[in-house]
């Protein structure tokens, strides 16, 4: 079976009032637009456009050959400015901290509340504007030290190089992030933030800007000086990242198709008005310094491009536009999305739904091989 898909904007604080709109060649409404989400996750299914008026929760499990839930959400993501620090637990730590929160009573809607259901959430994002900027990752700890080197020695910044001084990365940078989320006053933070958005240095002229934009969005958060510690990754349009779990991350500016395994799980660690759990935090976090975790996609003989992070939960597969069709092999029910042209997927039934940029298909996996024609196409399915 081969349906169209349908959903609203989600109209996040964080949200761009224009990229949306743009993608989808309309006027933009005045509003955030932040996410459109084409999955069945309860916070937001998508409607499925067969004349039945159900969302996709109530679909999938009366369809034939179709799972009862989705293993994966497909998402537009469009940030017009940061969104907070943020790690997720692996399965394991979601299955733990799900069942102590039930244990203990704490309203899945509460404020307090950590875990809101027990999966993982690995991601995937990849780059549909010119340029998408991003946090992902702790950065190598000799080039942090020249950084905070830099900065003066007020007392917060001699404050922060003492917490980095341990001669083991992950320690030191558990022990910095432990406290400015945690133990910094608030002087001693504006002193690094001032510092940082003031310094002068080819090597960190990035990371200075950054900083300044984020003092103007989010003043006196600690999360800034976290920031600091992290990856800044700009990201040229169809260049992606896999955020595993327990890798720090926030999505700074820019459109992009992100796929996710379907989990709510988010603890933050900056950036936010909202509730950060530093302990349970720091138990999440990999501490290890290390490269920005790009994730570059394998090509088949057709010219798809495939982004696998080597997970049961999803891959990603694009079709560039091309004047002669792409077979995209499904692995299961899979969700196609356009983001440029106008473009034609059709299934092994010979049922044909156009797709023009933002809107989608979901397929089941007697659909496969998927043929796609036109314009540019995005199609989430289960992974390896």
């Amino acid at each position: 079976m081969l349906v169209a898909l349908s959903n609203t904007p989600r109209d996040y604080a964080w949200g761009s009032p224009t990229l949306l709109a743009e993608l989808e060649g309309r006027v933009p409404t005045g509003a955030p637009e932040a996410e459109v989400w084409f999955g069945d996750h309860p916070g937001s299914p998508a409607q499925v456009l067969d004349g039945s008026g159900r969302t996709l929760d109530e679909w999938l499990p009366t369809t034939p050959g179709a799972p009862e839930r989705l293993p994966y959400l497909l998402k537009l993501l469009a940030a017009g400015s940061p969104l907070s620090i943020q790690v997720h637990p692996s399965k394991d730590q979601a299955v733990e901290g799900f069942a102590r929160e039930e244990a203990a009573g704490v309203a899945r809607d509460a404020g307090s509340r950590n875990y809101k259901d027990d999966n993982h959430k690995p991601e995937v994002i990849v780059a549909l504007s010119d340029t998408f900027t991003a946090l992902a990752g702790l950065r190598d700890l000799d080039q942090t030290r020249r950084l905070v080197d830099a900065l003066g020695d007020d007392e917060g910044v001699r404050v922060l190089r003492q917490r980095l001084a341990d001669v083991d990365p992950a320690s030191a940078l558990r022990g910095a992030i432990g406290w400015a989320l945690g133990e910094a006053s608030t002087p001693q933070i504006e002193q690094i933030v001032e510092a940082a958005a003031s310094v002068i240095s080819p090597e960190f002229a990035a990371e200075a800007a950054l900083v300044r934009h984020l003092r103007a969005e989010y003043p006196g958060d600690p999360g800034i000086v976290v920031a600091l510690l992290m990856n800044l990754v700009e990201l040229r349009r169809g260049e992606a990242i896999f955020v595993p779990a327990g890798v720090l991350h926030a999505y700074v500016a820019g459109l992009g198709v992100e796929i996710m395994a379907a989990s709510d799980n988010v603890l933050r660690g900056g950036l936010t008005p909202k509730h950060i759990d530093v302990a349970e935090l720091l138990g999440l976090v990999d501490f290890r310094p290390a490269a920005p975790p790009r994730l570059e996609p394998r090509a088949d003989d057709s010219g798809v491009e495939l982004f696998a992070p080597g997970i049961a939960d999803f891959a990603l597969a694009h079709v560039a536009p091309s004047a002669a069709p792409a077979r995209v092999t499904l692995r299961g029910v899979s969700i196609a999305v356009g983001v440029s042209g106008e473009a034609t997927v059709t299934g092994a039934s010979g049922t044909s739904v156009a797709l023009a940029p933002g809107q989608a298909a979901l397929a089941t996996a007697d659909e496969g091989p998927l043929v796609v024609s036109g314009g540019e196409v995005f199609v989430a399915m289960p992974g390896e």
